[in-house]
């Protein structure tokens, strides 16, 4: 018997290796490139590479987290439902050239776009949350946030006293935060004095234990969101967690720099269901007496606003292809800001398209990137972006945070979301899209202040890079399609 146990390992072994080499090509909604690039690891590392590919391969949350997050869209109104548009029902006014941009907007999350909506663009971090602390002290009903990352530092304190206030005069006060990235005030004791003060607070995602976690979902897909609704007519939307500029989890690379819209009117109810949602999935509330009250006339003036929401449990390559249609969109000027930048080839040809076509492209990053691994491979992309006459930038005045698109001076994309392959497969995020000449134009001169505080980037200097540096960038960036 002990002879054919050489034998018996390597048909176990083949047998193993062809199961997973199956899995990895049967998988759905993954690019060829992707597929290649686990056989690849696999038959390269056979323990280490399956491993991997297990704990890492598949956007997993979790049968459970999932059939609880069905039965909490189940219990909600239809996102297509009246209860999300105005009394008068009537349809905002969009140009013929940007109606398909919305339509695309429509079919990743299920809102209309709608009008109605004021807007403005706070000045800057310590203003937004100055003024969403305004605005919780003028609540009268009710409170929901949900921040990615919130910290225990000036800013976060700032928020956590509004709402102990405001659950002490009678306003009902829901609070969530993703559990990894708001550890540290989750963590905390003003975690339990919010508790205690009477705000219903709730960890997103919760890790649970680090060992198991893995076995049953993925422990870095993570709710990037960052949605604050106040009497379902007050939202904001952006890049900014409840946290100091100061940012003192990475102060190397403060400030963080961040643009955020304060909206009043019925977008604030697109908002206020994306957070039903994921309070819903791990909190045994029911929300969904917030949708029942009918919305006030909205009319056809006002700010035509759609929220697109996207995750691992909305369609693949939801958010890539948001950022494309806006790109398509454009007829003479596309302005991007982005953190982290590491596209798939459909944003990157994108991107080129836009600018071998004739429109002005700029895309500006931070000079300075908090990820190694992400700085490496967004300059890999540098010289294709410069061949194709994009205009590249770098800021040097701090992390620049900012997710935006403005196209033409009217239409504007803003969010949580990057340009980044954790963005597009393994984030939950929320974006506004809004059609608006003069709030367009708030976020475009913000854009151009971050312009004169950045340095061009030449095909000369990236032609002058050497060797070693542009094999470290190339082979970092191949990493991408393993995610």
């Amino acid at each position: 018997m002990l002879g054919y146990s050489p034998l018996i390992a390597f048909l176990t072994h083949t047998l193993l290796m062809i199961a997973v080499f199956a899995r990895i090509l049967l998988r759905p909604h993954r690019d060829p490139a992707s597929r290649l690039a686990w056989l690849v690891v696999v038959a390269s590392l056979p323990f280490a590479g399956t491993l991997a590919y297990l704990l890492l391969g598949e956007t997993n949350i979790g049968r459970r987290r999932v059939a609880r997050l069905q039965a909490a869209l189940a219990r909600l109104p239809t996102t297509d439902s009246a209860c999300f548009r105005g009394s008068d029902g009537a349809d905002p006014v969009v140009p013929e050239r940007y109606r398909h941009v919305f339509r695309l907007g429509q079919s990743i999350t299920g809102f209309e776009p709608v009008a109605g909506n004021k807007g403005s663009l706070m000045a800057d971090s310590n203003a937004a949350i100055d003024a969403m602390a305004a605005d919780i002290d003028a609540a009268a009903d009710h409170v929901h946030l949900l921040f990615y990352i919130w910290l225990p530092d000036t800013n976060g304190c700032k928020i956590v006293e509004a709402l102990k206030r405001a659950a002490a005069r009678g306003v009902t006060c829901r609070a969530m935060a993703d559990d990894l990235g708001s550890r540290a005030m989750i963590r905390s004791p003003h975690w339990q004095a919010m508790r205690d003060a009477g705000v219903r607070v709730a960890a997103g995602l919760p890790i649970g234990s680090p060992l198991l976690r893995p076995f049953v979902g993925r422990i870095d897909l993570r709710n990037h969101r960052k949605i604050v609704v106040i009497d379902d007519r007050i939202t904001y939307c952006g890049s900014q967690n409840c946290a100091d500029p100061e940012f003192r989890v990475k102060a190397r690379f403060a400030p963080w720099v961040d643009a955020v819209i304060r909206f009043e009117g019925p977008i604030a109810r697109q908002n206020q269901y994306l957070f039903a949602s994921d309070w819903m999935t791990y909190v045994a509330d029911d929300l969904a007496d917030c949708f029942e009250r009918p919305l006030a006339p909205c009319g056809t003036a006002g700010i035509p606003a759609q929220v697109v929401g996207t995750g691992p449990t909305v369609r693949a390559s939801a958010m890539p292809e948001m950022f494309e249609g806006v790109m398509f969109a454009a007829r003479n000027e596309l302005v991007v800001s982005t953190p982290y930048f590491v596209p798939n080839d459909a944003l990157l040809n994108a991107l080129c398209t836009t600018a071998w076509r004739g429109v002005d492209t700029t895309i500006i990053f931070p000079a300075r990137n908090d990820s190694w691994i992400v700085r490496a491979a967004s300059r890999s992309y540098y010289a294709d972006l410069l061949r194709a006459g994009v205009k590249v930038y770098e800021y040097e005045g701090g992390l620049l945070h900012t997710k935006s698109l403005t196209i033409d001076g009217e239409l504007t994309l803003i969010g949580s979301a990057n340009m980044d392959r954790r963005s597009f497969d393994l984030n939950y995020e929320n974006n506004i899209l809004f059609y608006d000449r003069a709030l367009t134009g708030e976020v475009r001169r913000r854009q151009q202040e971050y312009l004169a505080r950045s340095q061009p980037v030449s095909q000369e200097g990236v032609a002058a890079w050497p060797i070693r540096k542009r094999l470290w960038n190339n082979t970092i960036a191949m990493m991408g399609p393993l995610l």
